[in-house]
């Protein structure tokens, strides 16, 4: 193939870096400077960088630092009640997983002053003869994807949060037991539904005399 100007100026600068580094004679850079801009191909071009090295060697006399190791990942944090109780309440850091592990027992895990690591978070429960109350405050939003085999789920009903809102979602297995979750403000007031008053059945509008 045919070299440019630009392929020539390249091989022309690794020259003049080639005598600064005192890796050729100054006689030697004429001669193949004279070579490199006679040159019509990259075949003519080749022998004249071709005992030279492509790249400049770097040495590097300072001992390499050991790198301390990363830090291991944060592990999900583990409740367990056996015959037995557990709580988390008042200001506590939520991962995104908590595991709860109920057997025979019960745990509340109380979200109103908790500090979401992320903006979903999971609350993954293995229930066996047991219960496990969950407290969020208004305006979280509550997915639960659990399931219940002789025992149930109470999740509460969706209270238009902020589409940014965050969101707890409730995962695992309950058998012979129960999780309740319940909507409640900090100053222990539930959140009231919102009601709907039924419509008059016919005939029982009054009616002006």
């Amino acid at each position: 193939m045919r070299a440019s100007d630009a392929d020539r100026d390249r091989v022309a600068s690794r020259l003049r870096e080639a005598l600064a580094e005192g890796r050729i004679t100054p006689e030697e850079h004429a001669e193949r400077i004279d070579v490199v801009y006679k040159a019509k191909t990259y075949a003519e071009l080749e022998p004249v960088l071709s005992d030279l090295p492509s790249e400049r060697p770097r040495v590097d006399l300072r001992k390499e630092e050991e790198r301390p190791a990363p830090p291991p990942p944060p592990q999900s944090p583990n409740l367990v009640a056996i015959f037995g109780g557990v709580d988390r309440k008042g200001r506590w850091l939520v991962e995104e997983t908590t595991n709860v592990t109920c057997v025979f027992g019960g745990a509340t895990l109380d979200f109103r002053q908790a500090v979401l690591s992320r903006g979903q978070v999971t609350v993954n429960i293995i229930c066996m003869f047991g219960g496990v109350d969950v407290i969020v405050p208004p305006g979280v939003r509550v997915v639960g994807s659990n399931v219940a085999i002789f025992g149930g789920n109470d999740m509460p009903e969706d209270d238009n949060p902020a589409p940014d809102a965050p969101v707890i979602r409730v995962t695992g297995l309950t058998l012979f037991g129960g999780v309740s979750v319940r909507r409640k403000a900090l100053d222990g007031k539930r959140r009231k539904k919102r009601t709907r008053e039924p419509d008059p059945l016919p005939g029982t509008q009054d009616s002006e005399p």
